[in-house]
């Protein structure tokens, strides 16, 4: 069995990760102090109904 990386720039999430809360959850001062973070955005699109 080969393991290929992955070449594309697509984000991902490991599996059995809880999306919400482990990407609402802010960096330590000493995470941010060694660099060890990542900014998040977070899409959300609202759907209204036409009036």
């Amino acid at each position: 069995m080969v393991n290929k990386k992955s070449n594309n720039n697509e984000p991902s999430i490991a599996p059995g990760m809880d999306d919400s809360e482990e990407l609402e959850k802010n960096a330590s001062q000493e995470e941010m102090k060694k660099g060890e973070f990542t900014s998040v955005t977070t899409l959300s699109f609202d759907e209204v109904d036409p009036s």
